[in-house]
């Protein structure tokens, strides 16, 4: 009550923020009319000019107050550049979106406002600096469309533009990230920075310090994708044969007698009868007459045949994965899109292959990985944009440091959303649903349906045929002509079925896009740039688009008599957001258009979370089941359902950064060191420090504090150093003797053993320098380095890996899994820091043998030689 009479007073917090904005925009409007008259000469001295000037300042604060200070006349810069280059100027609430971008916050936009045009103007800002500019997008259509399409503007100011694609070779990615601004997505940017920290030389990395960011889609990039870290990974030597025993198994177990499964959680748990039955079906198999399944050795069978569970009765074919060229490919749940190359870790996709009957790929060793929040947060500032943020606000407030601010749209919405109607069963649905779009259809009004699943899009898709009205499908499979079809669906008469509109990033046009329908004109007449010539290819395009636009502008005010585009959802999203994105294909730039959900008390959310008390309902009406209800309790049940499952994805996506963050804690260790490696740096003093470390390590295990000192084994720390160096120690083999030897700088015996270990290793350490050399020395020192980090930090993994895969049992035990992790993360890299110097110092110690014994065989090859 009393925040919502201060909100009327002084209003909200936003409306504030974008108040304090509006003397900016006033200020670059006031410079349109000097701008104008600037040449492109001019324009580009401008650019000259502030980079030099930001270039000399010391610290990136500096070059970010310097920024503030320019902004009105970069930004008026920017404008007149996009007039002059695309025939479009940046409108007012593009300019605000563009100042709360610049600002490292995130700006909410709503769908056809601009977002790829408002980004230019603090990518130019900011690319001034010359760190580059990363501006991230949610594929590589994408990040090349709007490369091509802005780059005029950025390239008319004097700054070049480039942007990755999936296949890039390690040249031309770098010569990208050269340039001032680079258009990707995040998995490129994010694969890159690991590969980055992989590599033999510091020539062969691509990426420059990460500077400042963009996410386009922000909500999708920063929060849905947030539930998967990016791991580079290789194959393990572990045998998949036990993924096929374990399917063979799970085949004949019954569902809630022998197992339950959980699907909120996606948990699977064999029952005490299933015990028994798995360990009868292993007998049988393998002629044993005792099997314990809970035998520690069978451990990897027990954890095969629970993956396997989850892939039979968790994980559904063309709704979480499809088979394509007989691979399973993982189907993203927020897009809809197919994603090849991605694996499920632990054994899910083994389980999964095993259950296709493919083959089965070998489960994979993690090499790198970091998740998306840690990855982002490396830039000096972030900035995102999106359609949809608020209702995420507090998440990336949290994560991230980023404010959200509502960007007023340029014209109010006029979009009509219709209350949800919610049908008992599935089919009802449906067949509602058919109707709907038939009505529509009789009538030429656009209509695009969003499902959640392939599998619904296709079977409405049949539905579709059997009443003989023409539509396009929009799903994984398909997604190549994805931004056409999209592009298409305002067209008179269009229906258009398409799984998640998540980051599609194509505008709709009512009446449809002139440029898309006459560049497919062109291709179909076989012409192209290369056969024609450039020159001639945009003269007949210019022709083409201007016949195209006629015919759309005349199709755009029919369409708009019709009520504009009209939404129809099939299932709500586990996210408000997602079904904010699919509403907002309609109705853009002040457009009419209507939307509506159609739901069934069988779709997923409802039947998770809460379809009990409204089925009681119905059931007490006695509602029919071609019969929808609306009903604000129903609509206060869904959303409460949604906004649970948004608190549990939460939690997911803050208990993987809480176990990244100790990955992350020790990555910026190790991957500082090997930047100091690649840097050439000199590590002769490191490595006198290692000895010494070598030295103490073998002192405690051999002559501890703890034991009497003439109990102390001399005799075999003497062997275990000799057999291990292959040189002679002076260590005496009894306590006795080591007590006659005076050692300078020696306090006590223990400090004697370890000054004698010591002094040994750095003798032999500066023999082999003036064997080979100075300079040789420090570049076999820096490979040595370099290698011996690698090889233990991946096996470091590995073991973090599985400590992460066992850790969650040790909540039964009252004890926090993640400060269990913490603790064994711990131990376990100071093992590492540990088998790294020792691994450097016996790589070292082995080529001083082999320089030795070619200095012997070239002795004795000149003495042959005297004697001949």
């Amino acid at each position: 009550m009393i925040n919502a009479v201060l909100t009327k007073i002084f209003g909200s917090r936003n409306e504030r923020v974008i108040k304090k904005l509006k003397p900016i925009v006033e200020r670059i409007n006031s410079l349109e009319k000097e701008f104008e008259k600037k040449s492109k000469e001019e324009l580009r001295s401008l650019t000259a000019k502030w980079r030099s000037e930001i270039e000399k300042l010391p610290t990136d604060e500096e070059k970010f107050k310097y920024m503030d200070k320019i902004l009105p006349e970069a930004f008026a810069a920017v404008r007149e550049a996009a007039k002059r280059t695309l025939g479009m100027r940046h409108y007012d609430v593009q300019l605000l979106g563009g100042i709360v971008l610049h600002r490292g916050n995130i700006a909410e936009m709503k769908t056809g406002e601009g977002k790829t045009l408002v980004a230019t103007l603090p990518a130019y800002l900011n690319a001034l600096a010359g760190k580059g500019v990363h501006i991230v997008t949610v594929n590589d259509y994408l990040a090349k469309r709007d490369a091509e399409l802005m780059g005029p503007v950025y390239n008319y100011l004097g700054l070049t533009v480039g942007f990755l694609q999936n296949q890039m070779e390690k040249e031309e990615r770098k010569e990208m990230y050269s340039r001032d601004i680079t258009y990707g997505t995040n998995s490129e940017f994010g694969f890159d920075y690991l590969r980055d920290n992989m590599v033999f030389s510091k020539e062969d990395k691509v990426q420059r310090d990460l500077f400042y960011a963009i996410v386009d889609e922000a909500d999708s990039i920063l929060i849905d994708e947030a539930r998967t870290p990016l791991i580079i990974s290789g194959p393990s030597e572990e045998s998949v044969d036990v993924y096929y025993i374990a399917d063979g198994i799970v085949r004949q177990l019954k569902k809630d007698r022998d197992f339950k499964v959980e699907e909120k959680t996606k948990t699977a748990v064999l029952t005490d009868e299933g015990i028994k039955r798995v360990e009868e079906i292993v007998k049988k198999m393998t002629g044993m007459k005792d099997f314990n399944l809970y035998d520690p050795k069978f451990s990897d069978l027990l954890h095969a045949i629970i993956q396997s569970l989850r892939a039979h009765h968790l994980f559904k074919k063309d709704v979480d994965y499809v088979v394509k060229d007989g691979k399973v490919v993982i189907v993203d749940e927020f897009t809809g899109r197919i994603m090849p190359g991605r694996r499920w870790s632990d054994g899910l996709h083994q389980a999964v292959e095993a259950k296709e009957g493919v083959k089965i790929e070998a489960e994979n060793q993690t090499l790198a990985t970091i998740t998306l929040q840690n990855y982002f947060r490396l830039y000096k500032k972030l900035a995102g944009m999106t359609g949809t943020a608020e209702t995420e606000a507090a998440e990336l407030k949290e994560i991230y440091g980023l404010d959200v601010v509502v960007i007023p749209t340029n014209k109010p919405v006029i979009r009509k959303d219709h209350p949800d109607l919610i049908f008992k069963t599935k089919r009802a649905k449906f067949e509602a649903v058919v109707k709907e779009i038939e009505k529509n259809y009789k009538i030429g009004r656009p209509v695009l349906v969003g499902t959640n699943s392939i599998e619904d899009s296709e079977y409405l898709s049949r539905l579709l045929k059997k009443r003989g009205i023409p539509h396009q499908v929009l799903n994984a499979k398909y997604h190549e002509k994805e931004a056409e079809i999209v592009a298409q669906a305002g067209r008179l008469g269009a229906v258009t079925i398409a799984t998640n509109m998540a980051g599609r990033g194509t505008d709709i046009l009512l009446g449809g896009n002139p440029d898309f329908l006459a560049k497919r004109e062109l291709r179909e007449r076989g012409i192209t740039p290369e056969k024609v010539g450039k020159e001639k290819y945009e003269e007949i395009y210019r022709e083409t688009l201007k016949k195209y636009k006629e015919i759309t502008e005349k199709e755009k005010e029919k369409v708009k008599e019709l009520g504009g585009l009209y939404i129809i959802g099939t299932e709500r999203n586990e996210s408000r957001r997602i079904d904010n994105q699919l509403r907002g294909r309609a109705g853009r730039q002040g457009d009419p258009g209507e939307s509506r959900f159609f739901l069934s008390l069988e779709d997923n959310l409802l039947r998770l979370f809460g379809s009990d008390r409204i089925k009681k309902m119905m059931e007490i009406m006695n509602v029919p089941e071609d019969e929808p209800i609306t009903h604000k309790m129903v609509s206060k049940a869904l959303e409460n359902a949604q906004r649970r499952v948004e608190e549990q994805n939460f939690q997911i996506r803050k208990r993987l950064l809480e176990y990244d963050e100790v990955y992350n804690v020790q990555r910026k260790v190790i991957y500082e060191q090997r930047n100091r490696i690649l840097e050439g740096e000199n590590f002769k003093e490191e490595i006198l420090g290692f000895f010494e470390d070598i030295a103490w390590e073998l002192v405690d295990i051999f002559a501890p504090e703890s034991m009497l000192p003439d109990e102390w084994n001399l005799k075999d720390l003497k062997k275990t150093l000799e057999t291990r160096f292959g040189f002679e120690f002076p260590i005496p083999e009894t306590y006795n003797g080591l007590v006659e030897l005076q050692i300078e700088g020696a306090f006590n015996d223990r400090e004697k053993l370890a000054k004698i270990i010591y002094d040994t290793l750095v003798k032999k350490y500066q023999e082999l320098e003036s064997l080979v050399g100075e300079g040789q020395l420090r570049e076999i020192e820096r490979m040595v380095m370099l290698d011996r980090l690698d090889h233990y930090w991946r096996e470091h993994l590995r073991a973090l890996d599985h400590i992460k895969e066992s850790i969650g049992w040790r909540g039964y035990g009252q004890r926090d899994p993640v400060i269990e992790f913490k603790k064994e993360a711990f131990l376990l890299f100071e093992d590492l820091i540990s088998n790294i110097e020792n691994g450097v110092v016996d790589s070292l110690f082995n080529y001083y043998r082999y320089v030795k014994e070619q200095v012997e065989i070239e002795k004795e090859g000149a003495s042959a030689l005297h004697q001949v």
